[in-house]
């Protein structure tokens, strides 16, 4: 990610929102000033979305949990209880990417093969690769550090909430961006990783193109 993407994520998720929460909340009240702080990040996301064409699994996965996040901090009837509902949304996602373990479907792998499209790989040769003995594990492992990310994270967030309620909101926005930050890196490496397991392989099996790869999974 480039210094632009880094700078315009902390202005936008992070230096807009704390802003309308700190001069927001003693005019509007909590709620709406929470409520008010979620849109920048919502147009950003959404500019993000338009701009970059994702238009593929991970696009729909990150578009359709903003309009699920928008619906519920809408339907909120308070701060405390939007700030618990983003809790309990952020451990329902948890189990999604469980569930896509459990099935063999990993949602890091079809996060993979779309980034491979825009390089120009196609689709149905990524799959057949990375689902490759060897390869489809480390799918899996990825997979499972997005979910100890959303445990982490909406641990870390339930626990702010409870100690410091609405009230602690400002603290809430550092801390859940030094996560998602120090999870962002995390995930990065790992996808690194995979790309040099990728790389091994078509080493051992001397091959250059993703196209011939073995069908075989773990």
């Amino acid at each position: 990610m480039n210094r632009k993407l880094i700078f315009l994520d902390l202005i936008c998720y992070a230096a807009i929102p704390y802003l309308i929460w700190t001069h927001g909340r003693e005019p509007l009240g909590d709620y709406l000033a929470i409520l008010l702080s979620t849109v920048p990040g919502f147009i950003y996301t959404i500019y993000r979305f338009i701009m970059e064409k994702q238009l593929n699994i991970a696009g729909l996965f990150i578009i359709g949990s903003l309009f699920i996040s928008t619906a519920v901090n809408l339907l909120s009837s308070s701060a405390d209880n939007m700030l618990w509902n983003q809790v309990y949304l952020g451990f329902g996602y948890v189990i999604v990417y469980l569930l896509s373990m459990l099935f063999r479907k990993p949602l890091a792998l079809y996060f993979a093969v779309d980034w491979a499209y825009l390089q120009g790989y196609r689709r149905e040769a990524s799959k057949r690769l990375y689902r490759t003995r060897g390869i489809f594990r480390w799918f899996q492992l990825l997979t499972l550090l997005f979910v100890v990310r959303g445990i982490f994270h909406n641990g870390l967030k339930g626990w702010l909430i409870h100690t410091y309620g609405a009230d602690g909101f400002g603290k809430m926005l550092i801390y859940m961006n030094i996560s998602g930050w120090t999870f962002s890196i995390l995930i990065t490496l790992g996808f690194i990783l995979i790309t040099v397991k990728i790389n091994n392989y078509f080493k051992e099996q001397n091959q250059v193109q993703p196209d011939t790869a073995a069908n075989d999974t773990d």
